[in-house]
Order: structure tokens, then C-alpha cells, then sequence
């Protein structure tokens, strides 16, 4: 989740950072069917973008099968290949999303989890379920995020992947939007 920490927490970015992970809580902790299936639902992924004065967060979920087409630790040689390719394709964040040129934006930090494939601070397995799931982080830092139009998304080149559910917090609003393939562009304006 999106956390402000240290003095900038008064700033005006980290207000939308704030409004973000409250919107997440609200999101996790809803008591619903429809929240629960969130969870873990092949072929949808979740994508959450922050949009502060200089930074746009993006940060990312989608169970294994969607990227990979199985969900546990790769066990033959083409497998831990795939997986190796995967994580170089998601570390490229300039690639698989590209944010209006218009803004300036430039990659400043990529971080990715998953208990399975053994990346990040992750140390749980996926116990019993046999699900488990990607998380990503991509920080850009932006010249002027108030240009920024849209972001394209690089995921349905995962033919496992359908959907996208974007939530967007921006200065001008916060809004829900449903990404389905083919389409690629998410406009970052309510």
C-alpha cells in the first residue's frame, strides 16, 4: 500500500498518496463477494495509480497464471526461463507503461514480490490455495504530471490476462476504470 512517511506527509502529493491507500482499505476490508473475489481472479489484475506534483506511482497485482500460465516456483528449465524472462520484461517499467510523453516522466524505482518465485522481502509461501500472486511498484518521477494525459499499459501481451481494474487518484479526482483487451490506454482525467 501506498504510505506516506517523514515531513513531506503535509505536502499536497501525499494527501492523494493518503486518499489512495484509504480508497485500498476501504477495497480490502469491504466485507462483500465482489471484494472477496478480488482477491485472487485468473485473468484480471488490479492496477493502482497515484498521480502527486513530480511522481506518478503505479502499483500493480495479478495472480501468477496471468503472466506465467501456472502459479507455483518454475520447475523445469524452460519454466525458470520464463520466469527469468518475465521479471526482465516487468523491470523494464519504461516499456510496459508508458506514460504521456507530454509529462517528462522517467523510471526511478522498480520493486517486485512474489513468495513463489522468491522475489522481494516475500518469504511466505502460497500454502495450500496453490494461488499466488505478482506485486509491482513503479515509481516515475515527472517533469509535469499535471500533462500527463494518459498511460498505456504493456499487459495483454500476457495471453492469460483479460482485464486490468484501474483505480486513478489524481489532483483533479479519483475515479474507477475497467481496462479490457485490446484496449491499451488508460486516460488519467475523471
Amino acid at each position: 500500500m501506498l504510505r506516506p512517511s517523514g515531513p513531506e506527509c503535509g505536502a499536497p502529493g501525499a494527501r492523494w498518496r493518503l486518499v489512495l491507500g484509504a480508497l485500498l482499505m476501504c477495497a480490502v476490508l469491504t466485507p462483500s463477494a465482489q471484494a472477496a473475489g478480488r482477491a485472487h481472479q485468473h485473468g484480471v489484475a488490479r492496477l493502482d495509480i497515484a498521480v502527486d506534483p513530480g511522481e506518478i506511482t503505479l502499483q500493480f497485482s495479478t495472480p501468477l497464471d496471468n503472466l506465467l500460465g501456472f502459479e507455483r516456483a518454475p520447475r523445469t528449465d524452460a519454466e525458470r526461463a520464463q520466469v527469468q524472462s518475465l521479471v526482465a520484461r516487468l523491470r523494464a517499467g519504461e516499456t510496459m507503461w508508458r506514460i504521456d510523453p507530454a509529462a517528462g516522466c522517467q523510471l526511478a524505482g522498480v520493486t517486485l514480490e512474489s513468495a513463489v518465485l522468491k522475489l522481494g522481502r516475500s518469504v511466505a509461501s502460497a500454502g495450500d490455495t496453490g494461488h499466488a500472486d505478482l506485486e509491482g511498484v513503479y515509481t516515475f518521477r515527472c517533469a509535469d504530471t499535471a500533462r500527463a494525459g494518459h498511460l498505456d499499459v504493456g499487459l495483454f501481451g500476457f495471453r492469460h490476462l483479460h482485464r486490468v481494474e484501474v483505480q486513478v487518484a489524481t489532483a483533479r479526482g479519483q475515479f474507477r476504470r475497467d481496462l479490457k483487451r485490446p484496449a491499451q490506454r488508460i486516460v488519467l482525467s475523471p
